[in-house]
């Protein structure tokens, strides 16, 4: 019977040339982690052990990785492995540290677990270097980001129910000449015209008459934001 070694608690290295069981494109060697748990086969004379990557691991993971494992559903912060790939180490941190960095991926890439696809993405790539994540700053990255990438000018329309007093009403159709200002409550507020009149109007309310074009696809993304921030 094969002698183990290797016990619940231990901080584990993966032996060189060992490849992800999950994706053999993927080599993990050198890995470390903590063995969560040990499984038995008895019938193989071989055990199984759920290892957790330790925070510096999880720090030097690529962003493919974390992305694929969660929309795969297999998980990135943990992963089952075959006693017989690993070797025992001294711990490089504790388990505090592996909780705290988790709950930071956890937080960075959260548009992307949603299940949003491509858009969960996009979302992501223009939220995920904010260090404060208060909603002035994150508006001023929204903003600048969408300088950048829309169109001006472009026509739009109101999409979102408007109360009876307001100005403009679901339907109307704007030309949107540019960002004007940002706002604690109503987000982006761009300046528009109807005709002859101006209007200062929040952005997250409108959507691209032209479906086709980029301009529709980025303001859909902050509108998404905006609703679920």
């Amino acid at each position: 019977m094969m002698k183990l070694e290797i016990k619940i608690g231990d901080s584990i290295k993966v032996k060189s040339n060992v490849k992800c069981p999950d994706d053999e494109e993927i080599s993990i060697g050198g890995w470390q982690g903590r063995v969560l748990n040990i499984f038995e086969f008895k019938e193989e004379d071989t055990y199984s052990c759920a290892v957790q990557w330790d925070s510096i691991t999880l720090e030097e993971m690529s962003e493919e990785f974390i992305i694929t494992s969660k929309e795969e559903g297999l998980g990135y912060a943990k992963i089952n492995l075959d006693v017989k790939d690993l070797e025992k180490v001294d711990p490089r941190d504790n388990k505090e540290d592996v909780e705290k960095l988790i709950n930071q991926i956890e937080e960075e890439y959260d548009w992307v677990f949603w299940g949003l696809g491509e858009q969960g993405k996009r979302i992501n790539q223009v939220l995920k270097n904010i260090k404060n994540r208060g909603i002035m700053a994150t508006l001023d990255v929204w903003e600048k980001h969408l300088e950048e990438v829309l169109d001006f000018p472009f026509e739009a329309e109101v999409f979102e129910y408007q109360e009876p007093e307001g100005a403009l009403k679901q339907g109307d159709r704007l030309s949107v000449k540019k960002i004007e200002m940002i706002d604690d409550l109503y987000g982006i507020i761009i300046k528009a015209r109807k005709g002859r009149k101006k209007y200062h109007f929040p952005l997250c309310d409108l959507e691209a008459i032209d479906k086709e074009s980029s301009n529709y696809k980025y303001l859909d993304d902050y509108a998404v934001w905006f609703a679920n921030r």
